[in-house]
């Protein structure tokens, strides 16, 4: 099993990056050449999403996604340090009022990434956030 690991500063022009490395890992694991679009598209929603909630909550520490490549899948796994917020949301950034606006958009960002993967599992904690997403790969991946 091989991993590759990005950490990157919360800027949207880091986005694009995540993106592109996302693509190729993910074909050189044999994903398929359709599917490779949905990859880029989850991973920038994704990543865009991370970046937004450290912002908003004013955090510095980076952005996290490890993208992994197996016999049988390609996983990806971005996650952020935005804390849960107490009714199970994620808080909008101070002064916001009820958050309801920020809520939206990370609600918004979720469902364009449910309707790009099939296999997606999203996770929050006091530390952090965590979206798992993976794919199938193709039994002889691409050289």
């Amino acid at each position: 099993m091989a991993t590759v690991e990005l950490r990157f500063s919360a800027l949207p022009e880091h986005v694009r990056t995540a993106r592109l490395v996302a693509a190729a890992v993910a074909r050189r694991a044999g994903v398929d050449d359709a599917v490779l679009d949905e990859v880029r598209l989850a991973v920038g929603e994704a990543c865009s999403r991370a970046v937004g909630l450290h912002v908003g909550h004013g955090l510095d520490t980076p952005v996290r996604v490890a993208l992994t490549e197996d016999e049988k899948a390609f996983r990806i796994e971005v996650g952020d340090d935005a804390p849960q917020g107490p009714q199970g949301g994620v808080h909008g950034p101070p002064g916001s009022g009820d958050g309801a606006e920020a809520d939206d958009e990370v609600d918004m960002g979720l469902a364009v990434i449910s309707g790009l993967v099939d296999d997606v599992e999203v996770t929050a904690d006091e530390r952090g956030g965590l979206i798992r997403m993976s794919w199938p790969t193709n039994p002889e991946p691409l050289a």
